[in-house]
């Protein structure tokens, strides 16, 4: 592979710089709010009145989907900075599908809980688990938005390495597996 010098003129390197920062501030922000819920969790768990339940099978399929979109995810980064354009939007697309994927996994989820008769007004235990898995799910849509830009990008716009570009596909992909690993964190809590 030959090297490519990625310049973009009209965006300092201060300005990259930034972007990044606001990213980790952002997500810095949303584990302090899944803390706080979890930690309230903790708080209200030994209250008495918890209902146990067993989580629905289809959590751990949801899981599994999302894991894999990871892999694809750092599949498309890697194979875009090394210019394979082909695996690159493959991979860029397969994730965004997977992505989609888990949604559907969670509502189907959500349908299951509800068939064992628990509701978010049941019980505080359900309540939680379907506030936290619903504000996830809030994240990963957020997540499947910048997706959807990445592949028009991919697919609509002619294939080019430039700094920029590699960014914002840098930020997509930082978050991506920030949603992933916050996920395990909530499924192993």
């Amino acid at each position: 592979m030959a090297f490519v010098q990625m310049v973009d003129k009209n965006l300092p390197p201060s300005r990259y710089q930034a972007v990044k920062f606001g990213m980790w501030i952002a997500m810095v922000s949303i584990t302090m709010m899944f803390g706080a819920f979890t930690s309230a969790y903790l708080v209200r768990k030994p209250v008495g009145n918890w209902y146990e339940f067993k989580l629905p099978v289809e959590f751990f399929y949801s899981t599994l989907i999302l894991i894999a979109s990871s892999f694809l995810m750092e599949w498309a980064y890697r194979s875009y900075k090394q210019q394979e354009e082909k695996s690159y939007k493959v991979g860029i697309f397969l994730t965004l599908l997977l992505g989609i994927g888990f949604i559907i996994a969670q509502v189907i989820a959500w349908k299951a809980l509800v068939a064992q008769g628990i509701t978010i007004d049941l019980n505080v235990s359900g309540s939680f688990l379907y506030v936290l898995s619903g504000f996830h799910a809030l994240h990963v849509l957020g997540g499947i938005g910048a997706l959807f830009v990445s592949n028009f990008v991919a697919f609509g716009d002619r294939y080019e390495l430039t700094m920029l570009r590699t960014l914002r596909l840098d930020l997509v992909r930082q978050y991506w597996h920030f949603v992933d690993i916050l996920w395990i964190y909530l499924l192993v809590f």
